[in-house]
């Protein structure tokens, strides 16, 4: 018999038992981690439904859901905001279903205009599905040459540019550093930045499961970092932020190299790349590296609304504010790109 429970934000029994089943279920990811429940409600204020399934007093499914407020958007409740990668992580289908029925009634209960899972693999019903995004996953190994030749000709020549360059990498635990080219980069994108106290945050919450992997120049100027999650034989780079100055050297291209050596050092075999939208920089530069998209089944139960919601810069109806905030002086904007960014999810 299947039983449904809300992890409690203080039952540290609970989260143990939460993690253990997420450390050894196949379709858990990262982002089904407990600690995401008070990473969530300590920096975006969001009410959290972390639920688990019981079979026989054993832990045989998982789902973190979050209820996210918006102003532009209105109300959702999503598995997980903030996140790539999200929905169901069960056993077997009947705890995987038992599971989304408490999603769809909690989700009718707070009158949500929808609920979304972020699945990497699409789940067995009829809910609409996103296309937009696909994942970038590829095997290394422990040898630094191997992984160096499985890069296309045209990546590694980047690579090497960065190296005859001067540059140096190292695990630092400078956040400010970090959130300094992060937050210079995506503004130069028209994208608000998050909190200094988010990456903090992370890093806090997660332990050596999170990493801070900075390149420097000769003058040991920071050009290029890169903030990366660890789960179980995988590395996911995730927050990302380079100096102007870093493409003339190609530092980009160097910290995902210098990322990959490091990860394998630590025994990493997969290397996820990360979502990207298709027709972006991003996934060609992704592809560039040799790595090929796989799709995102990202689904959505919808209430209040006819059609799948397209909250991401691509929208055409955004570009005008994309291109406002890239004018906006850059303190003004980490000033108050927190407060938006809370409702983005």
């Amino acid at each position: 018999m299947t039983t449904i429970h809300r992890l409690s934000v203080d039952d540290a029994q609970g989260a143990r038992a939460w993690d253990a089943f997420v450390d050894t279920c196949p379709q858990a990811t990262f982002f089904h981690k407990s600690g995401w429940q008070h990473v969530i409600r300590e920096n975006f204020k969001h009410e959290t439904y972390f639920y688990f399934a019981e079979v026989n007093g054993q832990v045989a499914g998982v789902l973190p859901l979050a209820n996210v407020t918006s102003l532009l958007f209105g109300k959702s409740l999503v598995s997980l905001p903030f996140a790539v990668y999200g929905g169901v992580a069960a056993n077997d289908e009947s705890v995987a279903a038992a599971l989304a029925e408490e999603a769809q009634r909690l989700a009718r209960r707070l009158k949500v205009a929808h609920l979304e899972f972020r699945n990497i693999a699409q789940i067995g019903n009829d809910w609409p599905v996103q296309d937009l995004y696909v994942t970038f996953r590829k095997a290394i190994v422990g040898d630094d040459e191997a992984n160096l030749q499985a890069i296309p000709r045209k990546q590694r020549a980047m690579v090497r540019k960065g190296i005859k360059a001067g540059l140096t990498s190292a695990i630092e635990s400078d956040v400010d550093a970090f959130f300094a080219l992060y937050a210079d980069n995506v503004h130069r994108h028209g994208t608000p930045a998050f909190a200094k106290k988010y990456f903090q945050s992370l890093a806090r919450r997660f332990g050596q499961d999170c990493d801070i992997l900075l390149v420097r120049d000769a003058q040991h100027t920071p050009l290029s970092g890169v903030l990366s999650f660890y789960f179980r034989d995988e590395v996911l780079p995730y927050y990302a932020g380079d100096a102007v100055a870093a493409r003339a050297v190609a530092a980009n291209d160097f910290k995902y190299w210098e990322l990959m050596r490091h990860a394998a050092a630590r025994r990493v075999r997969v290397f996820d790349f990360g979502r990207s939208k298709r027709g972006t920089g991003s996934f060609d530069f992704k592809k560039n590296w040799g790595f090929e998209p796989t799709p995102l089944h990202y689904q959505y139960c919808l209430y209040q609304r006819d059609s799948i919601p397209q909250n991401n810069p691509s929208n055409k109806k955004f570009r005008l504010l994309i291109e406002t905030w890239k004018k906006m002086p850059i303190q003004l904007a980490n000033l108050i790109g927190p407060h938006i960014v809370r409702g983005l999810g």
